[in-house]
């Protein structure tokens, strides 16, 4: 098996209902604009707030993909 190289970027995915449609949110946004996505790592959790109560759970999410080189990826990207 070859080396591979990975990117990794961070996003913070929300959500109404919970922590986990919250980073789940974040994944399938990466999912629409990257390929070959590979792990996902939740690295923070936290809720927005007023007057107490809970307006929506976020989750920072850690998403890394196979790195194809700086021309490929700017190519793929659908920013």
């Amino acid at each position: 098996m070859g080396e591979s190289v990975y990117k990794v970027v961070e996003l913070i995915g929300t959500s109404p209902e919970s922590w986990e449609k919250a980073a789940a949110a974040a994944v399938l946004q990466a999912s629409q604009t990257l390929r070959d996505l590979r792990v996902a790592e939740v690295v923070e959790l936290d809720m927005r707030l007023d007057e107490g109560k809970i307006l929506s759970y976020r989750a920072k999410v850690r998403i890394s993909f196979k790195y194809h080189g700086a021309e490929a990826w700017w190519e793929d990207a659908k920013l």
